[in-house]
């Protein structure tokens, strides 16, 4: 493909996962606006995403599981046993309106974007991320695991060697149960340390072929810079993929609800630039969890804008800061009182301190000496 491509879909505007749940607040559609007011996201790079069939999710979901997501759908009720067999109906995992059409929009995306990268090139779908999603049961507002799909596509279509990184702020237990043991799928997690699921500890490589850094609350920008520096960058290099998966959850964004770290959307991006500036052919951008819906949008649109040769700077567009001027959220007292610079730049002041602490240093020292699995011969 010629330019990047955004995968999307206005399911994403009217769905919610009701009126108390962080996912109520606008994210995906945030994005898609912020991103056209901003001038990057021409007809031409946009692809609306195909809800994902049944049988195409049957690639690592159980049959029966999927078949309950429907049913509870349409009659927008739970069985008596669906709580207790599937988690479904629970208050982190709730019945709503688009319980089945909504998760399998987002797996479409990312199951399409596997096929449209087998020849190489760059997709976002920042509806994707959603990766705690378990084969036969929803789990932490992941009904499935697109990004696990994602990659079992990638393989589907000839993309054997695949690097996943996630960033998100909790730690990616599904991914994990998708992956684990793997030779030929990298994962590296770096995520809040005793966040929910409470797994990913250092000394868990799932089998041989993860790196999980759990790392400590008020985590700021140098730290992630070391951690970019001395272990995810040289990881992927070394481990030579066909394709990189990276999930940007802006839960580990300050300010977000849900988590306690203290990083600027500037860490993420320069983990991007980074992981692009490797020249692997392929590389399949997703989003995760955030629920602020000021971070989210402000950092998710800067990644797209960085997919495409712009750097996000101190000003938008007027209408950009309309769309963010438009956003509400009460979900805690910066919400309720917004800062002036979440309307008027998507990037933040970067959260700099007097460098990396003795922890995360020898925590990252501990995982750049672990071993790579070897490399399957087929």
């Amino acid at each position: 493909m010629d330019k990047p491509l955004f995968i999307g879909h206005e399911i994403f505007r009217g769905s919610s996962y009701g009126p108390k749940h962080p996912l109520r607040v606008p994210r995906v559609s945030t994005v898609i606006d912020l991103s056209r007011a901003m001038g990057w996201l021409p007809r031409a790079q946009y692809v609306t995403a195909p809800r994902a069939k049944p049988k195409a999710l049957h690639a690592w979901h159980d049959p029966d599981y999927i078949a309950a997501l429907q049913r509870v759908e349409a009659a927008q009720q739970t069985q008596s046993d669906d709580l207790a067999r599937y988690g479904i109906g629970s208050v982190t995992n709730p019945v709503f309106p688009e319980i089945f059409r909504r998760p399998a929009t987002a797996a479409g995306g990312s199951i399409l974007a596997g096929e449209l990268l087998a020849q190489g090139g760059v997709i976002y779908n920042p509806a994707g991320g959603t990766h705690h999603g378990l084969p036969a049961r929803a789990n932490g507002f992941c009904y499935l695991n697109d990004p696990v799909l994602a990659m079992l596509s990638l393989r589907h279509h000839g993309v054997q060697r695949i690097a996943y990184v996630d960033i998100d702020a909790h730690h990616c237990d599904g991914v994990a149960a998708g992956f684990a043991g793997d030779p030929d799928c990298l994962m590296i997690s770096v995520h809040e340390e005793g966040l929910w699921p409470r797994t990913g500890v250092i000394d868990d490589d799932a089998g041989g072929n993860a790196i999980n850094l759990p790392v400590p609350r008020g985590l700021r920008d140098s730290e992630m810079a070391h951690i970019r520096d001395a272990l995810i960058l040289p990881k992927v290099a070394e481990f030579a993929p066909d394709a990189i998966v990276f999930l940007c959850g802006a839960d580990a964004v300050e300010d977000d609800p849900l988590a306690h770290l203290s990083l600027s959307n500037n860490a993420h991006w320069d983990i991007l630039r980074g992981l692009m500036a490797l020249g692997v052919p392929r590389l399949l951008v997703l989003g995760g969890g955030g629920y602020n819906p000021w971070t989210v949008g402000r950092m998710w649109t800067g990644v797209w804008g960085i997919l495409n040769g712009h750097t996000p700077g101190e000003d938008l567009t007027k209408a950009g800061e309309e769309v963010l001027r438009a956003l509400t959220f009460h979900g805690n007292s910066r919400g309720r009182n917004p800062p002036e610079h979440w309307f008027t730049t998507l990037r933040d002041a970067p959260q700099e301190d007097a460098g990396t602490s003795p922890v995360v240093r020898q925590r990252v020292a501990t995982l750049a000496r672990r071993p790579f699995p070897k490399r399957h011969v087929w």
